[in-house]
């Protein structure tokens, strides 16, 4: 079926994932008796109000992250297909280990909340740390490997040695940036737990649009450096961001530090 045969196979798995997670969903519900069912199906414009406030930056700032890449892999392919086959070859690799600091930002988000809701601010920033340190120690030795054996990560994907030569430059810039991509995953994750999705959103927009994307753009179309200018520009932004969001969990965990001693 060609590349419909891949469409297909997107929207059965999503399909698929929706009707297990609602079927688990009423099993858990009757199972532990967490009075779900019981829930009144009338709107709460308040609480409405209160979750898009929370979700709409949340739903942005992944929209303004994955839009970068989207542009980027467009004005790559615009340079040649040797580029472009690398360039899908690095942004692949790099998002399957961007996957574990991903996964490890829900969790902590998940913690982060429950310790404050049972008022532990201490717990929240045990949890917060903990799954900092977890998501930074996993993308520092996924920067090793890319850094040292590049050429055995490219070869997984195609034994074509100009690809391999261009895979293996783009993901060198990969491997620069892993530590900051896992420490800014899980530190917006964090901060969700603590009810701030706006300010991963605003650094996000403002330094992967307005300084990464535009410096790769000169880097790569006015200065000649081609695809690897562009993923020089993108993995700048993505160290500013991981620093940026670092201070400021620091600074929300010295002030809930502050207001559990003033309590």
């Amino acid at each position: 079926m060609g590349a419909e045969g891949s469409g297909w196979a997107t929207c059965i798995s999503r399909v698929y994932v929706v009707l297990v997670l609602v079927i688990y969903m009423y099993y858990d519900a009757i199972k532990n008796r967490t009075g779900l069912l019981n829930v009144p199906l009338t709107l709460d414009v308040a609480r409405v109000r209160a979750l898009f406030a929370l979700g709409f930056p949340a739903a942005m700032q992944l929209s303004v992250e994955v839009g970068v890449f989207a542009a980027a892999t467009a004005l790559i392919g615009t340079l040649d297909p040797l580029s472009l086959a690398a360039h899908q070859i690095a942004i692949n690799t790099a998002s399957l280990t961007y996957m574990v600091p991903l996964g490890i930002s829900s969790a902590a988000a998940v913690r982060v909340g429950q310790a404050l809701g049972r008022g532990d601010v201490h717990a929240a920033g045990r949890a917060g740390w903990t799954a900092m340190g977890l998501g930074a120690a996993f993308m520092a030795a996924a920067g090793v490997v890319l850094i040292t054996v590049p050429k055995y990560v490219a070869r997984a994907f195609t034994n074509d040695p100009a690809v391999i030569h261009t895979a293996v430059s783009l993901l060198a810039v990969a491997a620069l940036f892993q530590l900051f991509d896992g420490i800014q995953s899980v530190a917006t994750g964090a901060l969700r737990g603590v009810g701030d999705t706006r300010t991963p959103m605003i650094c996000h927009l403002l330094l992967y649009w307005i300084i990464g994307l535009p410096l790769g753009y000169v880097l790569c179309f006015k200065l000649g450096w081609g695809a690897v200018g562009l993923w020089a520009g993108l993995c700048l932004a993505l160290i500013l961001i991981g620093v940026v969001l670092l201070i400021v969990w620091i600074r929300k965990v010295s002030s809930m530090a502050a207001y559990r001693v003033a309590a």
